[in-house]
């Protein structure tokens, strides 16, 4: 409690924001200790303590140490706030008002703005309400000056957020320029890679998080960005939240999206979501990190769901089985037939019912053997095809020095890799825009895939290390990669995610026959590179 020998405790409050920082020396905590200080001292007002908010808007009273204040108010140990002028206190004339007409004098508290010539104990206190007013107005039109240069610098496709996304960082050169981050840069690729091979986003983050790979978070408080404590220790440990969010920003195609929130208002901190229509997308505005290709299936399949039955079963199917009529994904639920996997069920019927759709559902099973057919009949090779991949193979070994480095060999094949997803990427842009027609584009597809395949296997061969073994155990091995890509013998997630782009399920009918009753159902198969199959 304040001594009984003393009329007043005083409580000296600075702030300062980037907003008031243009106006030099005369706004900086420095000069308003100096001024309050002397002030104190002149009419011999016993200091209690110094409050000090640098850096904090005045729109908002959630400052650290305006809030310590109205602690010692409450308590007892204060009973009289001196602040240089009226704006210092803040800039809200709604909330500034309650605690100059309400809070101090309910609280007995005395309040003095030194610049503004406002003492409470004074009876000429009228005008203060207006300055309140003013000094509003002054941050509404900063706030809306600030607003309009932010989004002139978004409709040009600079960058303007507080930290660069993970995987980019700031050009030094340019701070609205976003440039590759090149240790965080590895991990986004992988996770993008892994998604598009269809590995769920949870089983993602438990991989990372089993590396101890630093999340996005981590990986910027570890670059010495300034970081909030408190908020630190709330977010530990990458989630599927983080990997699906990440998997569909399309930062990461080199494009610039912004503008996805807006705040409700100056004075608050709340943001609403804007519509996609409201955003500023600028495209090419860096250098990307994934393919188009790449980012578009690993969105994809980023949304699917596993399904576990018994043991160690998983739906394979998840995200790219879906229901012919609705186009929602089919999941999967239990069985009356014994040693059964399950049956595949539309979405929306097993959430909604008849209102959401039919209901379409499918043997798991059935679906597993007629899709491993159909990719069977697809790289299914002739004898004399065989012959001559296997003799094109044995002639690129001969060529080779086995004790020569094979990075550079590496190095143009992984190349070509990549100029043949550009060309596929190309084709498909083209098609949409009308260029080229479907038939073209397929036919192109067809022969882009077909090299793909082939600059494939040389890889593979090349990766083995054939030096010490003979020639003809050699081309025994390379018979077996050969069979292995041209013969699969089981559907497997990998397998299915490198061939097929989605599947559709139609509704099934039951026809009574001679032989008793049959089930006929349509199910068509999409694969990635322009062909289908019913």
């Amino acid at each position: 409690m304040l001594p009984e020998n003393r009329k007043y405790f005083a409580a000296l409050y600075m702030r300062l924001s980037k907003d008031d920082e243009g106006k030099g020396e005369s706004a900086s905590i420095t000069t308003q200790r100096k001024m309050l200080r002397a002030y104190a001292a002149e009419n011999h007002y016993p200091v209690y303590d110094e409050y000090v908010d640098d850096g904090i808007s005045g729109t908002t009273f959630e400052r650290p140490d305006f809030r310590r204040m109205i602690r010692d108010i409450e308590s007892g140990r204060v009973n009289m706030v001196i602040t240089k002028d009226l704006s210092r206190l803040g800039r809200d004339y709604i909330q500034t008002g309650q605690y100059t007409e309400i809070y101090f004098p309910t609280k007995k508290v005395r309040y003095i703005a030194i610049n503004d010539g406002y003492d409470s104990d004074s009876p000429c206190t009228d005008i203060a309400p207006f300055k309140n007013i003013i000094n509003e107005m002054y941050a509404r039109d900063i706030s809306k000056k600030i607003r309009s240069s932010f989004t002139t610098h978004m409709q040009e496709g600079a960058f303007v957020g507080a930290f660069a996304p993970y995987g980019y960082m700031r050009d030094p050169a340019d701070k609205h320029h976003l440039v590759i981050d090149r240790e965080a840069a590895k991990i986004v690729r992988e996770i993008f890679l892994k998604a598009s091979e269809g590995i769920l986003p949870i089983d993602i983050a438990r991989e990372l998080n089993r590396r101890m790979v630093p999340t996005p978070l981590e990986y910027r408080r570890n670059q010495r960005v300034a970081e909030e404590t408190e908020e630190f220790e709330k977010r530990r440990g990458w989630t599927s939240s983080t990997i699906t969010k990440m998997l569909r920003n399309v930062v990461y195609l080199g494009h610039m999206a912004q503008g996805k929130t807006t705040k409700i208002s100056f004075k608050s901190r709340t943001s609403v979501k804007n519509p996609k229509e409201d955003w500023y997308v600028v495209k090419h505005t860096h250098e990307p990190l994934v393919s188009r290709e790449v980012f578009s299936m690993a969105g994809r399949r980023s949304r699917q769901r596993t399904c576990a039955g018994k043991g160690e079963f998983t739906n394979i199917f998840s995200g790219i089985a879906k229901c012919a009529d609705c186009g929602r994904n089919m999941s999967i639920v239990g069985t009356r037939k014994r040693d059964a996997s399950g049956n595949l069920a539309c979405g929306a019927y097993k959430l909604y019912g008849t209102k959401g759709c039919t209901n379409h559902f499918m043997d798991y099973d059935t679906l597993c053997r007629i899709v491993l057919t159909a990719i069977q009949k697809s790289v299914r090779i002739s004898e004399q095809e065989e012959r001559e991949i296997l003799e094109h193979a044995r002639k690129y070994l001969e060529k080779q020095n086995i004790q020569t480095d094979r990075i550079q060999e590496l190095s143009a094949l992984k190349k070509r890799l990549h100029e043949l997803d550009r060309l596929i990427e190309k084709l498909y842009e083209d098609h949409v825009e009308g260029l080229l027609s479907e038939e073209r584009m397929k036919k192109l597809l067809r022969r882009y895939e077909s090299e793909n395949r082939e600059v494939s296997f040389k890889m593979e061969v090349l990766r083995r290390d054939t030096g010490t073994e003979k020639k003809e155990d050699a081309m025994e091995q390379l018979r077996k990669m050969l069979h292995g890509f041209t013969e699969p013998e089981e559907l497997s997630r990998e397998l299915l995610f490198h061939f097929i782009d989605h599947i559709e399920i139609g509704q099934g009918s039951f026809r009574e026959t001679e032989q008793g009753r049959i089930k006929e159902q349509t199910v068509r198969i999409y694969f990635r590179f322009g062909r289908d199959i019913s």
